[in-house]
């Protein structure tokens, strides 16, 4: 299993929830890699916040080395602005030279048994664009809430 955590800015506030999602997993699954990023999944992944700066991995070194029998839960609010998944250039943080979108929808062709888990509650989503945006890359049926409901859902879509 392969683990992506948004980490940073509107994801400060579920640190608790994804902290006990990390350490829960950890021991349910006989090999999990875990990789931050911020916001939206772009070319630099990281394995260290502390390092997040200075020890990036490319995310395309990322999609080639795990093969396509990987599952992915990727944990993140997905709230941003609607430019961090659309658009080259759309990044808070860094010039990125493609989209969020882009990168997501790699990652889909990669590894297609792909849930995301939304710490936000489920009846918030349709008021943030950005939520959106990503449920039309992941798939409408594919984002979670981070919930004991939410990952039953989610780990019976992966199971399948």
């Amino acid at each position: 299993m392969l683990l992506f955590l948004d980490i940073g800015g509107s994801m400060d506030d579920h640190i608790a929830a994804c902290e006990e999602l990390f350490s829960a997993a950890r021991s349910e699954f006989k090999h999990l890699e875990h990789f931050y990023f911020h916001n939206c999944i772009y070319e630099g992944l990281w394995k260290d916040n502390r390092r997040r700066h200075s020890e990036k991995m490319s995310t395309w070194d990322v999609l080639h080395t795990y093969g396509p029998d990987y599952k992915v839960v990727i944990v993140g609010d997905a709230s941003m602005s609607p430019y961090e998944v659309s658009s080259a250039g759309g990044s808070v943080e860094h010039w990125n030279e493609e989209s969020g979108k882009t990168w997501l929808n790699r990652l889909r062709q990669t590894w297609a048994h792909t849930v995301w888990l939304n710490p936000l509650p489920e009846k918030h989503w349709t008021y943030t664009p950005s939520i959106r945006m990503i449920q039309e890359v992941i798939g409408p049926q594919m984002m979670f809430p981070l919930t004991i409901d939410g990952l039953e859902r989610a780990m019976r879509v992966l199971s399948r």
